[in-house]
């Protein structure tokens, strides 16, 4: 779909704006440029902002991600990164905290349970649910009988528990092998799964991406946003975006490409290439919106 060009160290307003390859992210990043200070820029994490690794322990935001980030913030009503780990976890990969030109950041954590914010530098989050207990406890011996231990590996993510199987010797077919037994111990404990990029994550129902962005876009007033995601968690996301475009509030959508997940760059009105493209993309929204 969309498409881009390489962009130079310090970019500049003549540098092209990649063209959505629909009318409605035309007319949602027309929006944004017009008037930069009532739109939001929300962003996934994993595999938008940093690249996808072996070890989740492992990833960091793309080293370009948080300059880019920090350019734009001070152009638009907020920068929200919306994602499925604890916000304190995001903000510490991702470098976000103690940055200049990052007043603007929120970090909506375990799909909007959690919210830092960079003016206070604090997390605010409910208790937990009592099923993620249950279900952390459980989950080694679930794993144990069905004999998936090998290669497959636990994050702990406080409000929710992810299983991945990228380290796997088949990780496709050890990830298939694990859905419906997920499944079963997620739903007798009151949680749903949602699955990703090799990865099935139990977690409490009621709360995903899109009802994260829905709820912070209409609390800040915004007048326009963008999205950009990378997997099947992003597509409620990108449903809240077009319920915003349905209620008149122009949006677009950014899929960080992959060959892993091809739902969301059919959904998307720009395609970019993985987190690089990202940070590019980002950069040029700064220098646009900054321009005179």
């Amino acid at each position: 779909m969309g498409s881009h060009s390489e962009i130079p160290e310090s970019p500049d307003v003549t540098e092209p704006l990649p063209t959505p390859v629909t009318p409605a992210g035309r007319d949602g990043l027309e929006a944004i440029l017009t008037r930069p200070d009532r739109a939001v820029i929300a962003l996934d994490f994993d595999g938008t902002l940093a690249p996808i690794v072996a070890d989740p322990e492992q990833a960091r935001a793309h080293p370009d991600a948080v300059p880019a980030l920090a350019a734009l913030a001070p152009e638009v009503a907020s920068v929200a990164v919306v994602t499925g780990r604890p916000a304190g976890v995001a903000v510490r990969h991702g470098g976000f905290a103690g940055v200049p030109g990052l007043d603007h950041l929120v970090v909506l954590g375990h799909y909007g349970a959690e919210r830092w914010d960079a003016r206070t530098g604090t997390v605010n989050a409910p208790a937990p649910h009592p099923g993620v207990a249950a279900v952390r406890a459980e989950l080694p011996g679930v794993l144990d009988r069905i004999g998936a231990w090998h290669g497959t590996w636990i994050e702990e993510k406080g409000r929710a528990v992810a299983v991945h199987t990228r380290r796997a010797e088949d990780p496709q077919a050890a990830f298939e092998a694990l859905r419906e037994p997920l499944t079963d111990l997620a739903t007798r404990h009151g949680l749903i799964v949602e699955p990703g990029r090799m990865v099935l994550e139990l977690r409490p129902p009621g709360t995903d991406k899109g009802v994260a962005l829905l709820e912070y876009v209409r609390e800040v007033r915004a007048e326009a946003v963008m999205y950009a995601g990378d997997d099947l968690g992003d597509l409620p996301a990108f449903a809240a975006v077009d319920k915003l475009r349905s209620d008149g509030v122009p949006g677009l959508l950014v899929c960080s490409g992959s060959t892993e997940v091809t739902e969301l760059a059919e959904r998307a009105d720009l395609v970019v290439d993985g987190p690089a493209g990202v940070v590019r993309l980002l950069r040029r929204l700064a220098a646009h919106c900054s321009a005179p």
